[in-house]
């Protein structure tokens, strides 16, 4: 089948087909004279094209535009705008807020039995918004008297490696297990635990730390329910409600042992790296 491309018929067709026949004729005529105005004088259509011709209307192609004509000035796309970071789900000033209202009701709590013995409770200090929380077993005698988290002899070598890791204190937060001093300075038992382990859980979630190192066996034991030892589960990351957890050993043993040392800051510099951190130089005495 040959159509002559250098003219058409247009009194064939009606203005408004009305069936398949005329529309089929007039997309026909479309194409005819799209191709007549390229330039196109003849056309072979065989009867497969024809049936292709029933199922799609051919394309309209756009006009060129004479070489006079200016192009068609287009605004430049929009600058990309990077997506501003995820903001924590409460800031520092509402954080420090709600950390007084959990030390309140840490000083008037009797869930357990160590609130008869204690003169101070120690609802732990620091930071409001902190990288790393620190979390040890319980106050001591010091603690006691003042209601600040490691303050004594142990405290004082945790501040050197919190400064060793190019920390003040008060960029830290440092907590522990119970909020009361179990007498004779005992391993709390695990209903103390039990008890006061949900004031932790509040205060973790308000602080929302990137790290929580847990200082000793039963830092370890209280967060993460293990009856394996701290010298086995030193320096191995582990995870506590969603955020990174290393197990170390606490700074009371170091005082006693302190070979220690060396593996507690084999812990420290990964928890640093894992923050994307450097230990600082040392400063020569």
């Amino acid at each position: 089948m040959i159509f002559a491309a250098g003219s058409s018929d247009n009194s064939a067709v009606q203005n408004e087909p009305s069936n398949l026949y005329d529309q089929t004729v007039e997309q026909i005529r479309q194409y005819v004279e799209y191709l007549r105005d390229e330039g196109t004088r003849e056309l072979e259509l065989d009867a497969e094209s024809a049936r292709r011709l029933l199922n799609k209307t051919p394309a309209v192609a756009p006009k060129p535009v004479p070489p006079s004509a200016k192009p068609m000035q287009t605004s430049p796309p929009p600058p990309r705008v990077a997506a501003p970071p995820a903001q924590p789900t409460i800031n520092a000033v509402e954080a420090e807020k709600a950390l007084r209202e959990v030390a309140k009701r840490v000083s008037v709590c009797t869930l357990c039995p160590l609130h008869q013995t204690r003169t101070k409770t120690v609802p732990g200090q620091g930071s409001s918004h902190p990288e790393i929380m620190f979390i040890g077993e319980g106050p001591g005698a010091d603690e006691d008297q003042q209601g600040l988290a490691f303050v004594g002899k142990a405290g004082q070598l945790l501040t050197k490696i919190v400064e060793a890791m190019g920390f003040k204190r008060d960029e830290v937060f440092i907590g522990n297990i119970v909020k009361c001093r179990p007498p004779d300075n005992r391993v709390p038992l695990p209903d103390e635990m039990t008890a006061c382990l949900p004031y932790l859980k509040e205060q973790i979630a308000l602080l929302q730390p990137k790290v929580i190192v847990a200082l000793g066996a039963t830092a370890v034991k209280g967060l993460l329910n293990t009856q394996t030892g701290i010298t086995k589960l030193r320096g191995q990351w582990m995870s506590y409600q969603g955020i990174d957890l290393m197990p170390t050993y606490h700074p009371a043993y170091l005082l006693r042992n302190p070979d220690g040392k060396r593996d507690v800051w084999e812990d420290m510099k990964a928890v640093l790296e894992h923050l994307g951190r450097t230990p600082p130089p040392v400063k020569k005495q």
